[in-house]
């Protein structure tokens, strides 16, 4: 695929009305490939991991796991840094988003946003 294409393609992919189940089965799916392409089995993997080879299978199959056996399984094909680092930087979209970041960068609470009291409070 040519790069230009690929760019496209990651742009058009950051419009598309996901849900949590279409990423839980794209995350799914690649974790598959790089475990195929690394010749590992299934029971081989469950084994290294320490995760149940049917919680294996229901990942593989239907994209659930709970997040301790997401690591594990990160930890093991050699993905953990992927993982330990999924919020480390912050996002923003908008010159707003990252503002606001700017402006709570250290803190260690959130606070509710303050309500301008009505007439009728």
């Amino acid at each position: 695929m040519r790069k230009e294409t690929a760019e496209i393609l990651t742009l058009l992919d950051s419009f598309t009305l996901w849900t949590p189940e279409d990423e839980a089965m794209k995350i799914a799916n690649d974790f598959r490939s790089r475990r195929v392409e690394k010749g590992i089995t299934r029971e081989e993997m469950a084994e290294t991991s320490g995760v149940p080879l049917g919680n294996l299978a229901r990942f593989e199959q239907k994209g659930l796991i709970s997040l301790k056996n997401l690591i594990e399984l990160a930890k093991a094909l050699g993905y953990l840094s992927e993982i330990k680092n999924i919020f480390a930087e912050p996002k923003f979209s908008t010159i707003e988003d990252l503002e606001l970041i700017r402006k709570n960068s250290g803190k260690k609470k959130a606070y509710p946003k303050s309500r301008k009291k009505c007439d009728n409070d």
